[in-house]
């Protein structure tokens, strides 16, 4: 008796990425700050976070290799936010939230990871979360760790590549950058993952994809005169989804500026110049004083 030889399957995977429209830190002025110590983000241009960038594109060779997958963005912010998903499905994401609701304003890492958990508890059909490293304008690298502590989930952190998800173990293997190489890691599905800027660039924008999409928009996108209202009703998928804090049964008291212990005290802007040549010996007293300086002057510390 001849028996044939097993069926390999691909798994399809429920990918979802974490993304940030981040002000654009080579911009930032006398106005960047506001009096209660948040950042100004209306006073400056606003970008898609870099290595929210490299996730997004770990998270589209994925969704390339395993057919049938669906990559879906999550990002909070202002309705102008709703752009970042525009951007993720000109690249080839099948869909997107944003999270948009004035008691989401001024949350630091904590609320910011509550109302993602929150969201993605929500939406509860998921084998892999991915995020950028960290967000330029905070620079601190806690809201990835923090949302997997909320879920209750594995992470991996500094990923540079995913290698590969075995589907009958439900594992994925995944090479990360950290100081002194690189090393590979397995973790158990669903996880938590954050990559580093030099993982690969996000693929550029897709001409039919941008024709596709070109027209999606949030909800508080629409509130006034809408050029082509006709579309939104045949075309459901140009409607951005946009969630409020009563959307996601999140506690108030969690989200936004109540739910944020960390305060900034202060944004500047430093610019370096160069100025006149000095010498120094090698005594303490010249060391001293040029620490000094340079602490003075905001070159270090």
């Amino acid at each position: 008796m001849q028996t044939k030889n097993p069926i390999s399957i691909k798994m399809s995977l429920k990918i979802i990425v974490l993304a940030k429209q981040v002000p654009d830190t080579r911009n930032v002025g006398k106005d960047a700050m506001k009096e209660d110590g948040t950042v100004n983000r209306a006073a400056l241009p606003a970008i898609f976070n870099p290595e929210d960038l490299n996730a997004l594109e770990q998270a589209l060779r994925l969704n390339d290799a395993h057919p049938g997958s669906t990559v879906t963005l999550l990002t909070m912010g202002p309705g102008r936010a709703a752009e970042i998903i525009r951007e993720g499905l000109y690249r080839g994401a099948d869909n997107g939230y944003l999270l948009s609701d004035r008691a989401f304003a001024g949350a630091d890492t904590l609320a910011t990871s509550y109302a993602l958990s929150t969201a993605i508890k929500k939406i509860n059909d998921y084998d892999i979360i991915i995020g950028g490293r960290q967000a330029i304008d905070g620079d601190t690298a806690q809201v990835g760790p923090q949302v997997a502590e909320k879920l209750g989930l594995s992470q991996i952190t500094y990923a540079e590549e995913v290698l590969n998800v075995d589907e009958t173990a439900r594992k994925v293997t995944v090479k990360r950058h950290i100081d002194g190489g690189v090393e590979t890691v397995e973790g158990p599905l669903p996880i938590v993952i954050t990559v580093n800027g030099s993982a690969a660039p996000c693929r550029p924008r897709n001409a039919k994809l941008i024709q596709k999409y070109k027209y999606a928009l949030g909800k508080q996108e629409k509130n006034g005169e809408l050029k082509h209202a006709d579309l939104y009703a045949a075309r459901p998928y140009l409607n951005i989804q946009e969630w409020t804090v009563a959307d996601i049964d999140g506690d108030l008291k969690q989200c936004g500026l109540s739910g944020s212990p960390t305060k900034v005290k202060t944004v500047q802007n430093i610019v370096f110049q160069a100025k006149e040549s000095k010498t120094l010996t090698g005594s303490d007293a010249d060391i001293e004083n040029l620490i000094v300086e340079l602490l003075t002057n905001h070159t270090i510390g």
